[in-house]
């Protein structure tokens, strides 16, 4: 396999029912500027709605990649060497680590809708971060994914 190949890829992308909590805002533009007539109606309609959305599918691109050497997750690369063995965290777990077994120096991809997670130790003493904690919807996938990428 290739130095540079995907290993594993994930969006974690929000749940249907944001989507129609972001259409119901649509509505509610539209109910707003209904006394003012049926034009400014359909522009609060379109306007709310298009906002709304477009927040939903911010929140919902986040993306968590094993490419190379390097993890990506959102914003951060984070090089393979610098992280420790990853730790497969159920639902039960992942709660635990978000609220009070969280360290505040931690990176954290974290999606309340997704129920499991990954946990890795950052090695690099350089670096102050103790852990990467992201949130995914096949915590064993992307485990074995950083496990056979550092292996290589």
């Amino acid at each position: 396999m290739e130095p540079s190949a995907l290993r594993y890829e994930e969006r974690l992308t929000a749940p249907k029912s944001w989507w129609l909590i972001a259409a119901m805002f649509g509505v509610c533009g539209a109910l707003i500027l209904l006394p003012l007539g049926p034009i400014p109606m359909l522009v609060g309609l379109v306007g709310a709605g298009a906002i709304a959305m477009g927040v939903v599918s911010s929140y919902g691109s986040v993306r968590i990649r094993v490419v190379g050497d390097s993890l990506v997750a959102g914003d951060a690369k984070i090089p393979l060497a610098a992280l420790g063995q990853p730790e497969v965290l159920d639902p039960e777990e992942t709660r635990a680590w978000r609220l009070h077994k969280a360290d505040p120096r931690a990176f954290m991809l974290l999606r309340s809708y997704v129920l499991t997670a990954v946990r890795v130790e950052i090695t690099d003493p350089t670096d102050p971060t103790p852990y990467a904690y992201l949130s995914t919807r096949d915590p064993h996938a992307l485990a074995e994914a950083l496990q056979g990428a550092r292996a290589l």
